[in-house]
């Protein structure tokens, strides 16, 4: 229960997922800085609020969807230990 303990006492944290990530992964996190400063670029001031209220809405869609993710992740890793720990 070990893994429990830590959970309870916040060690663990489920949504700091700690996963190196790769060339594919940093060349892609570039691409979408260099396009968004060359798109902001060009906006007028009225512009740049509603894109920074859009930007907001989607960080806060996708904690959500990383949340449900998470929990749906969880539940088939439990399925799958219960099956495991059933199987005859």
């Amino acid at each position: 229960m070990k893994i429990l303990e830590e959970l309870w006492y916040g060690n663990i944290e489920p949504a700091e997922y700690d996963v190196p990530p790769g060339k594919e992964y940093k060349e892609l996190l570039q691409l979408i800085c260099r396009n968004e400063e060359k798109l902001q670029a060009t906006f007028t001031d009225e512009q740049k609020e509603l894109f920074s209220r859009y930007v907001d809405c989607v960080r806060e869609f996708q904690a959500m969807a990383d949340c449900r993710l998470f929990q749906s992740s969880f539940k088939l890793g439990a399925r799958m230990m219960v099956e495991v720990m059933d199987d005859k």
